[in-house]
């Protein structure tokens, strides 16, 4: 059996082996990775609880003229399922940090609207978003298509409580079908 040692060999291992360097490259994680998975606004909802168990009571700040939502264990409640998957989803942009070139964190909210003029739905129905670049194009009333990997991060903002939280997140235009 003759030795893998001729020129010929070696070259090809080593063009081989620049090229396999190179994927990362020309092909970033991102398009080596899987597809991410569409998912809906109720599937942030845990299977088997119903979205009209998990809109809670409230109180009026009649100092501050806002209404404060009270969310009981099902409007806090998320689905564990979806914990660091890969996902993709549509909603609308409520701004929380702002630069020149746009949004540099927002919540994905899943009606226009919420969190400024109604009270903010339940946490399970919010989404902290740390965009890969800035969010600038379009404007608040225009859909968002946001894609990244979701973590069950519960936390607290300046307008609400929020349950899901993705960062290096592509952000886009959303384009119905």
């Amino acid at each position: 059996m003759a030795k893998p040692t001729s020129r010929l060999d070696r070259r090809q291992f080593l063009l081989t082996a620049g090229a396999l360097a190179l994927l990362p490259i020309v092909f970033p994680r991102h398009s080596l990775a899987q597809e991410p998975k569409r998912i809906r606004w109720p599937d942030l909802i845990p299977e088997g609880l119903e979205y009209g168990e998990i809109i809670g009571d409230g109180e009026k700040d009649y100092a501050a003229d806002v209404w404060i939502p009270e969310f009981d264990e099902n409007g806090t409640a998320l689905n564990l399922e979806l914990d660091n998957k890969l996902i993709s989803m549509a909603g609308y942009v409520l701004p929380l940090e702002v630069t020149s070139e746009g949004a540099t964190s927002f919540v994905l909210v899943p009606f226009v609207g919420a969190c400024i003029h109604v009270p903010p739905p339940p946490p399970n129905q919010l989404v902290f978003v740390n965009p890969r670049k800035p969010w600038g194009n379009g404007n608040l009333w225009d859909p968002v298509l946001v894609t990244g990997q979701l973590s069950a991060n519960a936390r607290r903002t300046e307008v609400a409580e929020v349950g899901y939280q993705i960062d290096d997140a592509s952000v886009e235009i959303f384009q119905r079908y």
